[in-house]
C-alpha cells in the first residue's frame, strides 16, 4: 500500500485529477454538445500535459532529484494553462463592446496560418472564447479550470519544494 505521505501517492493524485477533468470536458464536448473554443482546447493540452507528467512520475517512482524534475516540469504546465484560463476568464469579463470579433476554428487556423501566427491568434482569443455557456456553482468553465491549475500548481510546488523523506533517502543510499 502506498502511505499518502508519499510523493508517488501525490504524482498519482494530480495525474488522477487530470484524467477526472479531461473526461469531464469530453463529457462536455460529447453529451452536452459544447464546442471547446480555441482557448479551451489550449487549457486540455496543459491539462494532459501535466497529467501525463505526473503519471510518468508515479510509474517511475521519482525520488529525490527525479522528483523535482517531473515536479517542476508538471508545475510549468500548470502555470501555462493557469495563464490561459486567466486569459479566457477576463475575455469572459469584457463588456460586450469590447469583445474581439469571432474568428476562424481552431483546425482552420492550424492549416492555414504558420504555426507561431496561429498559436498567437489561439492565444488571444475572439468572442468565441468571451461566451459564457454552461456554469456550475456560479463559475463558468473557464473559471473552473483556473481554479484546477490553481490546485495543480500548489500540488506541484509542494512536491517540488519538500523536502525528502526518510523513506527517499533510505531509497537513495
Amino acid at each position: 500500500m502506498i502511505p499518502l505521505t508519499s510523493p508517488r501517492f501525490l504524482f498519482i493524485l494530480v495525474a488522477a485529477t487530470c484524467a477526472f477533468a479531461m473526461g469531464f470536458a469530453l463529457y462536455l464536448d460529447r453529451v452536452l454538445g459544447l464546442t471547446p473554443c480555441p482557448l479551451c482546447m489550449t487549457q486540455r493540452v496543459f491539462v494532459s500535459g501535466c497529467g501525463l507528467v505526473a503519471l510518468a512520475a508515479a510509474i517511475h517512482g521519482a525520488k529525490g532529484l527525479w522528483r523535482r524534475l517531473y515536479a517542476g516540469l508538471a508545475l510549468l504546465f500548470a502555470i501555462g494553462g493557469g495563464a490561459v484560463a486567466g486569459r479566457h476568464v477576463w475575455l469572459q469579463q469584457l463588456p460586450e463592446d469590447q469583445v474581439p470579433a469571432c474568428g476562424p476554428d481552431l483546425q482552420y487556423m492550424l492549416e492555414n496560418f504558420p504555426f507561431t501566427e496561429a498559436l498567437e491568434m489561439i492565444l488571444m482569443g475572439d468572442g468565441n472564447c468571451a461566451e459564457v455557456v454552461w456554469t456550475f456553482a456560479g463559475l463558468s468553465i473557464p473559471q473552473q479550470t483556473l481554479l484546477l491549475f490553481s490546485a495543480l500548481s500548489f500540488a506541484c510546488l509542494w512536491q517540488l519544494l519538500r523536502s525528502e523523506s526518510a523513506t527517499e533517502k533510505a531509497g537513495a543510499a
